[in-house]
């Protein structure tokens, strides 16, 4: 890693000169090993000291914090780690930490993307019909959409929604936005699915297609509804439940 940003430092760009230092590195340890073994372990660790604090970009080091606080969190412990343990055990945790910080913001991202209405007047994209029939619901129908990647960190969302399908008595699943749906996104989709019909409410599955459709098929969730409530487009799902309702 240190002789890899040495050789960007010096101006190297390209894959060959990498190539060169690996050559020029094999040369002086099969040929020139005598002559590199009397080289005192001193100086190598002078010279080793001096690449090491040449490397180091202090100018981002000094404005870490401001960037990030969890980065620059991750980058101390990591500094730490390296000079009080090893590096591979710095490179692990970090990686590790990273990756859960990752998920996190991930996972927050995501439920912004899971929504739910009984009324026109939400946010949702829907036509000015959906919204009237929305209306005519009277809050008693409850649209719950979700779009783009649903992937494990939406679960816990999906999970939250569960009081508003209490009180509602007709739940329409607008699937139609969804890009990919993860495993444990699509368990916590069949578990509310599943509570929807145990309460008694009247339950649609809409617009899922392709591998989301494929995925929630090899689950059975469609041979729990009838077809007549998995096979329509939204707006036909929210006239049905409305007169189901009425």
């Amino acid at each position: 890693t240190m002789g890899t940003v040495v050789n960007i430092q010096s101006g190297g760009r390209s894959a060959l000169s990498g190539i060169f230092r690996a050559v020029i590195l094999m040369l002086v340890i099969l040929v020139g090993a005598p002559l590199a073994a009397e080289i005192p372990q001193a100086v190598l660790a002078g010279i080793a000291l001096k690449v090491g604090v040449d490397i180091v970009d202090w100018d981002f080091i000094k404005r870490a914090h401001r960037i990030s606080l969890n980065g620059a969190l991750i980058m101390y412990l990591v500094i730490a780690l390296t000079v009080l343990v090893d590096l591979i055990t710095a490179v692990f945790v970090g990686v590790f930490i990273a990756n859960i910080l990752t998920i996190d913001k991930m996972s927050a991202l995501q439920s912004e993307a899971i929504q739910s209405v009984s009324t026109g007047d939400g946010d949702l994209e829907i036509s000015d019909d959906e919204r009237e029939l929305l209306n005519q619901g009277h809050g008693k129908v409850l649209l719950f959409q979700l779009n783009g990647a649903m992937i494990f960190g939406v679960a816990k969302a999906i999970n939250r929604e569960h009081n508003a399908i209490s009180d509602c008595r007709a739940v329409v699943f607008d699937l139609s936005k969804v890009s990919h749906l993860g495993v444990t996104a699509a368990l916590a989709v069949e578990n509310a699915v599943e509570e929807a019909i145990e309460v008694g409410r009247q339950v649609f599955v809409v617009g899922a297609s392709g591998t989301t459709r494929r995925r929630l098929e090899k689950l059975g969730l469609f041979s729990k509804l009838p077809a007549e409530r998995t096979e329509i487009d939204r707006r036909e799902a929210l006239r049905t439940a409305v007169a189901g309702i009425a």
